[in-house]
């Protein structure tokens, strides 16, 4: 019953909205029309989910993964990928699109989990070829040949935990793509590590949503 309350909630404070960088992708988002996109935070606000609910946007890096999957069938038709912190599910959702053969769309909250299914569903992807873990994964070994990471660089201090687990995974021959549009966790030093595949420009309202940035890019780990 647990997520089925959950599933009810993401369903009435979401809007379907496809006004993003990939519009062929349906999203459930909290949107400008939603009340939790301005509302003044109450104690009802509060707790309607446990945690606050960045799954609801669909974040530039995230854009930016997704239409680059989009665009480049080739880099991922066959192949298994691990889409961390995957929020919303645009990125797993577009690479299944392009014929992955499974995605694992990994995000700690378990609310993230419900709203990925719901977008799946919503999109008709074949969800035999998706599974979801709430597991923190950042650290472990990873069995799939893709790791996507969208706009988890928000500070250094997250940065200074992913890079050597990045490291570690290029060294056997994992293929990293990040999506992000230059957040203060990509220090000039970290840069050296990544080699630019593709820049975008963000749709208007997504320049709003995301404190003035205007472009977005995926980067390749070294």
């Amino acid at each position: 019953r647990y997520f089925e309350n959950l599933k009810e909630k993401i369903l009435k404070e979401t809007k379907v909205s496809d006004q993003h960088l990939t519009p062929e992708i349906l999203l459930h988002l909290i949107t400008p029309e939603c009340r939790l996109f301005n509302a003044p935070l109450t104690r009802e606000l509060e707790n309607l989910f446990k945690n606050d609910p960045f799954w609801a946007f669909y974040w530039p890096g995230g854009q930016a993964l997704s239409k680059f999957i989009l665009e480049n069938p080739d880099h991922i038709k066959g192949k298994s990928l691990l889409d961390v912190g995957s929020g919303c599910g645009a990125t797993s959702i577009s690479a299944i699109k392009r014929n992955a053969r499974y995605v694992i769309a990994n995000d700690i909250d378990e609310a993230a989990g419900c709203s990925v299914l719901l977008n799946a569903q919503l999109n008709s992807i074949d969800l035999r070829k998706l599974f979801i873990s709430s597991q923190n994964l950042i650290g472990s070994p990873v069995e799939e040949d893709i790791i996507c990471i969208g706009d988890l660089f928000y500070d250094e201090e997250i940065a200074d935990i992913l890079f050597p687990w990045l490291n570690k995974l290029a060294d056997i021959g994992k293929i990293i793509l990040i999506g992000d549009p230059g957040r203060h966790g990509l220090s000039a030093s970290k840069m050296h590590f990544l080699t630019k595949l593709a820049a975008y420009e963000l749709t208007a309202n997504c320049c709003i949503e995301n404190n003035g940035f205007k472009n977005v890019y995926v980067w390749k780990f070294r």
